[in-house]
């Protein structure tokens, strides 16, 4: 028994079993594999109609037929997300809301959850398979933040001076390890 504890003492043997815990931990962080069975599910109201403040006192009233519009959301484009390095499904919308603000809408998505996610507005195209899974961080893209959930449906506002015109896909990213789990062609509508 005094030889085991002599072997244990050894600097170089506590020193292996120090990187090793620390290792271990390292990897816990990085991966956070307790993830994959761990689902955020997030479900926003698309982005209503605005509605119209009272007038003033003293201002002139409407009649009920005269009453001045509310302005709809309109889609811009839409498409499908397709899966790249994890199942991934659901639909993607770019909406021009009545104040001229844009978001990008996640419908019915359902993908795997994972460490760093987030989502990308870019000028990628999108393509099946491996050969699509690195490629939305080569060209222009803007992060529209981190992903709110891994189902549901939810909604990512465009910064103000982004021209969502300059931008042909989405892609659900993996900023920790540069993938996409999956992405969606936009279609003009």
């Amino acid at each position: 028994m005094g030889r085991g504890r002599r072997v244990l003492t050894r600097p170089l043997v506590i020193a292996v079993l120090v990187a090793a815990v620390g290792g271990v931990g390292f990897g816990l962080y990085w991966f956070q594999p307790w993830k994959l069975w761990q689902d955020k599910t997030v479900e926003e109201a698309l982005p209503g109609v605005v509605a119209t403040a009272a007038p003033p006192a003293g201002a002139p009233s409407y009649k009920p037929s005269e009453q001045p519009s509310a302005t709809s959301p309109h889609t811009l484009a839409t498409g499908q997300l397709i899966s790249h390095e994890h199942a991934t499904s659901g639909t993607v919308q770019l909406i021009r809301l009545a104040d001229g603000s844009h978001v990008v809408r996640l419908e019915n998505l359902d993908t795997s959850n994972g460490p760093d996610l987030r989502v990308l507005l870019t000028d990628a195209p999108v393509k099946e398979g491996k050969v699509g899974w690195h490629v939305f961080d080569d060209g222009n893209y803007v992060s529209l933040g981190k992903l709110k959930g891994n189902k549901g449906s939810q909604n990512y506002a465009l910064p103000r001076g982004v021209d969502p015109s300059s931008y042909s896909s989405v892609s659900i990213w993996c900023d920790r390890f540069d993938v996409s789990f999956g992405a969606a062609e936009l279609a003009r509508v």
